[in-house]
């Protein structure tokens, strides 16, 4: 006889579930009762672990947000070894952003950007990738801080403007990546992207002096 997943575990796969059917069919698509089709459960299961929509939707980010962490604590934990600085490899940050694109990642970043949409007006859901948010923040800033020329005192202004302006335009990638746009072939390319950035927010507040 199978056992019976604890309900820790029930949750997860449920959530699980949901985000693939995010990433197929978008928020208007997310029922309890489909949830338990999709994951072949009886009829009413997902209802049971979460009684509202919204209480499966926030529970639904927060698991995005918890597999998110997970690849980003890793890219950070590489990104800042000694071995990063000298070994002639794509940033963590580049070959993470390069990742979201396919597979099981593709599928998390197309939820995500479904979830994210609702956010704007679910202050639940927003909270729920705060943390996401500030920790890939923190990620991009580190890229930037490598990227820049060694000084003595840092213009810290400039490299939170370049570390925003960078963000942006991952997150963009990230979007068209989700919509089937492909353009950016490897790490290696979005790296000299990033860097093209980096040089001209630099040049650009050098003009400005």
């Amino acid at each position: 006889m199978r056992r019976k997943p604890n309900p820790d575990q029930r949750r997860r796969e449920l959530c699980d579930t949901a985000i693939r059917l995010l990433a197929d069919e978008g928020v208007k698509g997310v029922s309890h009762l489909k949830v338990d089709r999709k994951a072949d459960v009886p009829d009413g299961t997902t209802s049971f672990y979460f009684r509202t929509r919204s209480a499966l939707l926030q529970a639904v980010a927060i698991r995005i947000s918890e597999l998110d962490l997970k690849d980003l604590t890793a890219a950070a934990r590489t990104q800042s070894s000694p071995a990063a600085a000298t070994a002639d490899q794509p940033s963590a940050l580049a070959t993470l952003v390069m990742r979201s694109a396919r597979g099981a990642r593709l599928v998390r970043t197309k939820a995500r950007y479904e979830l994210a949409l609702q956010a704007v007006r679910d202050p639940l859901l927003d909270e729920a990738f705060r943390s996401y948010r500030d920790q890939f923040h923190a990620l991009i800033r580190d890229v930037v801080m490598q990227l820049r020329p060694a000084e003595d005192d840092p213009d810290q202004a400039l490299a939170d403007r370049q570390a925003y302006v960078v963000m942006m335009f991952i997150s963009g990638v990230m979007q068209a990546s989700a919509s089937g746009d492909r353009r950016i072939r490897s790490a290696e390319e979005l790296d000299a992207l990033i860097s093209g950035i980096v040089a001209g927010v630099g040049s650009s507040a050098a003009l400005r002096k």
